[in-house]
């Protein structure tokens, strides 16, 4: 079966994304290939539908348990035979599935790096065909990722015991310039088919909070969101149990999920949002590396992570599918003190030298600062990420938080100069720079004990904004930090001088800042683009989804995506050859489910 043909019979689509098919053809053609694509792009169809038409088998090297069981089980929905090879299975399950591949039972196996070069595996593969190894997130491979894993190292090893050299196919979806080099020259990626789609997701809305209680304002953006599925991710273990018992409180179907847990909780938890039991995940960034769910409506973070490259990978769970989705962020200064406790305490792995805890510490500030300075922009939030990652992008995108916003400019050049200057002084007077509540209370003319005992009373500017409030001059010096006449250093938080503020305290040259004309809440629910009538079909088609995931022992998103549902209402086919015009719809899930689909949309016909 051709390419075209086979996309259409398993997967449903009657056409390839942007990259997927040029991916696909130089797996085809023996080449080495390098996928860069968002999440929710379509990367596991460019090493899916190759390895159905390769001689052989492929290898998947995936970093979590969640991911390839999720991978198998819809491999399997589409009627592909795959399985999976990692810590999770039991010695008995072992020995079925290594027997099982030497019977060449499976076309695809994921496998986690650790079990590569386990005697079992080595020994079965060592008797297969392996027409290609295709390494998942593979910027876990390169120590200047946000998440370098020692043990994907191994699969370079692998690769040299094979009795022939496969394709090698990496895919990421995060990746800055320097992570991709570094990937391409550990994996050894021989002239690679180079495909990078951009990391533009424009069915997500991008915003930024800076709420005074963080638990009104998540109860208030999950009010508007009833009946919709979604993430929320805290940056701690606490977090997560407070703010999972708050929602429960309220009545909503929230889960937890973090690496306290027993396992057995953990998993029950994952299935009861996977299979639409919990509405609302409360989660660490344990949670969803790989998780597959395509229905997520929302990503909320109660707390700022710790990188864009986190950041835009866990807040890419959210649309999939392709419909709108939300990607909310509420930030609080706090956040940075947490964030620089796990830079400082995260790095215990046993496999890192000292020099290279050293180097990751040093990444890690810098993304930090990167991260921050995201949060605090009043640019386009969009085009601030697609920056961050070296894409080129229009100054307004028109869907996110900042782009929504009305601003107009005011002179704050006075208390620039009040600002800029205390800090000069303090320094001149020290000697060293001191953070940002020092400078605050040198202004207002504190006379804590502190501020005493460093005699900042007898500088020039203490007391010079006494009639001001803290957060005002908070507020103002936000403004002259995100001007870059300011900066934070993040491992020391200390409040420092940059060129840019020469002109101000000497040239004579003015500041102006973007301030909201009128400072409002706003709100983004998802515009699917549906009729009244469409969406109370949409709803019965949920709920026969419901029915059949429960029927067959699988997650509603495994039968048919959001998407999938959504076009469905919209065509109301209302025969078999119709319904498998449905984008999503391939032949095996028409023949499975199809029956059952047409008899709902006949009965809301009447």
């Amino acid at each position: 079966m051709e390419k075209q043909a086979l996309l259409q019979h398993y997967f449903g689509y009657g056409e390839f994304r942007p990259g997927q098919e040029e991916l696909v053809d130089g797996i085809l053609a023996g080449r080495d290939v390098f996928g860069i694509m968002p999440t929710g792009g379509g990367k596991s169809i460019c090493y899916q539908l190759p390895g159905l038409m390769l001689p052989g088998v492929t290898l998947v090297v995936s970093p979590l348990i969640s991911l390839m069981h999720d991978q198998v089980m819809a491999l399997k929905a589409a009627g592909i035979p795959g399985a999976y090879v990692n810590s999770s299975l039991t010695f008995p399950q072992l020995r079925a599935v290594y027997r099982n591949m030497l019977l060449g039972k499976y076309k695809i196996i994921y496998v986690a790096p650790e079990r590569l070069q386990s005697d079992g595996f080595l020994e079965a593969v060592e008797q297969m065909n392996i027409s290609m190894v295709a390494v998942d997130e593979a910027h876990c491979i390169s120590q200047w990722g946000q998440d370098f894993r020692p043990s994907y190292l191994k699969i370079v090893e692998f690769i040299r015991l094979l009795p022939r050299r496969p394709v090698i196919a990496a895919f990421t979806a995060t990746a800055t310039q320097k992570v991709r080099e570094d990937v391409k020259r550990i994996l050894d990626l021989r002239s690679p088919v180079e495909v990078v789609t951009g990391f533009d997701r424009p069915n997500l809305w991008f915003e930024v909070r800076h709420p005074d209680m963080k638990d009104g304002e998540l109860l208030r953006l999950l009010e508007a969101r009833k009946r919709r599925s979604g993430i929320v991710y805290c940056a701690t273990r606490k977090s997560v149990e407070q703010v999972c018992q708050l929602l429960t409180d309220r009545g909503y179907a929230a889960t937890r999920y973090h690496a306290g847990l027993e396992e057995r909780e953990r998993m029950e938890n994952q299935n009861a949002f996977l299979y639409d039991e919990k509405t609302v995940m409360v989660a660490t960034n344990a949670f969803g590396m790989g998780i597959d769910k395509s229905n997520v409506n929302f990503v909320i973070h109660y707390n700022m992570p710790k990188s864009l490259e986190a950041y835009y990978q866990e807040a890419g769970r959210a649309g999939r599918d392709g419909s709108n989705a939300d990607c909310i962020l509420l930030y609080a200064p706090r956040d940075v003190q947490t964030a620089r406790f796990f830079i400082e305490n995260g790095s215990d792995n046993e496999d890192l030298t000292e020099e290279q805890k050293e180097v990751i510490k040093k990444q890690d500030y810098e993304r930090l600062e990167a991260m921050v300075t995201y949060c605090k922009t009043r640019t386009c939030l969009r085009g601030w990420i697609l920056e961050y990652f070296g894409q080129k992008h229009p100054e307004v995108c028109g869907n996110c938080g900042s782009c929504a916003k009305e601003y107009e400019k005011k002179d704050i050049t006075k208390e620039a100069q009040m600002i800029l200057s205390c800090v000069r002084r303090i320094r001149d007077h020290l000697g060293y720079y001191v953070g940002k509540p020092t400078v605050v209370r040198t202004l207002q003319g504190s006379r804590e004990k502190k501020t005493i005992e460093l005699g900042l009373n007898e500088v020039s500017t203490y007391g010079l904004m006494k009639t001001m409030s803290a957060n005002a001059i908070k507020e103002l010096i936000s403004r002259l930090e995100d001007g870059g006449y300011l900066v934070t250093e993040l491992e020391h938080q200390t409040l420092r001088l940059t060129e840019k503020a020469s002109g101000v305290l000497y040239l004579g040259e003015s500041v102006e800042v973007l301030v909201l004309k009128q400072e409002e809440k706003l709100q983004r629910l998802d515009d699917d683009g549906m009729t009244e009538d469409e969406r109370e079909l949409f709803d019965l088609l949920r709920e026969c989804r419901s029915r059949l995931a429960r029927a067959n022992g699988v997650a509603p998103f495994m039968i048919f995506s959001n998407a999938t549902l959504m076009d469905m209402a919209r065509k109301h086919p209302t025969n078999m050859t119709a319904f498998k015009r449905v984008s999503g719809v391939g032949e095996m899930k028409a023949s499975w489910y199809g029956k059952e689909f047409l008899k709902a949309l006949k009965g809301a016909a009447k």
